[in-house]
């Protein structure tokens, strides 16, 4: 329990952070069609416009988190994590400020640019500043709490968007974001890996002192050398990378489409939207709190990393299928199985490595889930954009949707071949990221 309490203040800023991206969140559809296509409820323009900045913050982040991870083993978790928690205060204070056209292109442009550095690395920092605290065996469920602080950060967020005009939407989403990285910086105690605890997984680096690491920071930069290193030593770190790509590639193709998708097929607005998200988020945490606890130590994270990913898969083909509102939000409430597959993902690779090697292990996973933000536009945009139009080839709103649901089943495929590492006096066990 005592390793759980270090976590207090990580926690603390990881609900702000999320609460106010996800305030702000069911908005944005009404921001984009009202800016670019205004008084339609269908309109290509804004999947391609969503697409184009998947691609954009995609690129950067596969090169962005590998050294962002690597730069955390090095200076610290504290100071890393105070560059996208103030980056992300500045597309929601220019929303904040006005929605018309004009502001909603310059809102758009700072979104790409910023998104580079905050899409995923709060989390990636996250973890791995939970891997710092928290021995081996207790940190699935260290994951697991932190993936419940975050779906009832989405939950409060959905719920705060359902209830406040759009105005007060986005000042309440770029104070409370002010205040998550204030918070950070006064409260937080920075974290430094023991790098005696185990061996690092990359081959020919030596265990060394964190003295000696510090004669190597003014040259030493990470590359994405380290993440091929980290794909030709361990078999397992491939399949998980696998797993990581498909079930992201999923995730990113679902989340571009599905607003727009209930838009145009049952005229979903802000209010729904927030009460779809609030329902996966409450399954999510109840989830993550009672049932994590539970099920590692009876299944353990290999077996629930599949039962995860499958249950994505279904709930993304349940949208695609949808023939009626309700049917979605019955899907949402699947949130209560497929939550375990990223928590579940995040505790095998951080068994891979080394105590000193978690960040950057950490960032090489959230690189190759970037990688998959920057092909899934190509693959889901044109996609969803052709069957929500009326020149699509036959009425299947959701086909795009449905090829989602096909890559989750991929990913489901090759989380079944994932052999439980086995325990060695010299390496590390069981956790880490996506």
């Amino acid at each position: 329990m005592e390793e759980f309490l270090k976590l207090t203040h990580l926690l603390v800023t990881v609900f702000l952070y999320t609460f106010a991206t996800m305030t702000a969140f069911p908005a944005i559809p009404d921001i984009t069609m009202s800016a670019l296509c205004p008084d339609q409820d269908e309109c290509s323009l804004v999947i391609y416009f969503t697409g184009f900045q998947q691609v954009v913050t995609g690129i950067g982040a596969l090169l962005m988190m590998p050294l962002l991870g690597n730069l955390s083993d090095r200076f610290g978790r504290k100071t890393v994590l105070t560059i996208p928690l103030v980056l992300n205060i500045i597309p929601l204070g220019i929303l904040g400020y006005g929605r018309s056209r004009e502001l909603f292109y310059i809102y758009f442009v700072f979104k790409c640019v910023t998104s580079i550095v905050c899409e995923g690395s709060v989390q990636c920092l996250a973890v791995a500043y939970a891997a710092d605290n928290v021995p081996e065996h207790r940190r699935a469920s260290a994951f697991g709490i932190l993936s419940a602080t975050i779906a009832s950060a989405s939950v409060c967020g959905n719920l705060c968007a359902r209830f406040l005009s759009i105005s007060s939407t986005f000042q309440a989403a770029a104070s409370t974001a002010a205040m998550a990285a204030v918070y950070m910086r006064v409260f937080l105690t920075d974290s430094a890996p023991n790098c005696n605890l185990s061996a690092p997984l990359l081959s020919g680096e030596n265990v060394e002192s964190v003295s000696s690491k510090k004669e190597k920071y003014a040259t030493a930069l990470p590359s994405l050398t380290d993440l091929f290193s980290f794909l030709k030593t361990s078999s397992t770190f491939s399949q998980v990378a696998v797993v990581a790509f498909f079930s992201n590639l999923a995730d990113v193709g679902h989340h571009a489409s599905i607003m727009y998708y209930l838009k145009a097929k049952f005229h979903f607005d802000k209010d729904r939207i927030a009460d779809l998200m609030v329902i996966s988020g409450v399954a999510s945490s109840i989830s993550q709190l009672l049932l994590t606890p539970i099920l590692v130590p009876a299944l353990g994270e290999n077996r629930l990393l599949s039962v995860g990913v499958f249950f994505n898969s279904l709930h993304m083909l349940l949208h695609s299928l949808a023939w009626s509102a309700w049917v979605s939000y019955g899907a949402a409430m699947l949130s209560v199985l497929y939550i375990f597959w990223q928590p579940c993902l995040q505790s095998i690779v951080s068994k891979q490595v080394g105590a000193g090697e978690q960040g950057k292990a950490q960032g090489c996973i959230s690189g190759i889930s970037s990688f998959a933000n920057v092909v899934s536009p190509f693959v889901f945009s044109p996609l969803a954009a052709l069957f929500l139009s009326e020149n699509a080839p036959f009425h299947f709103p959701g086909f795009s949707i449905m090829c989602a649901a096909s890559a989750a089943m991929t990913a489901f495929v090759q989380s079944m071949m994932i052999k439980a590492p086995a325990k060695a006096c010299t390496s590390i066990h069981v956790e880490v990221l996506v």
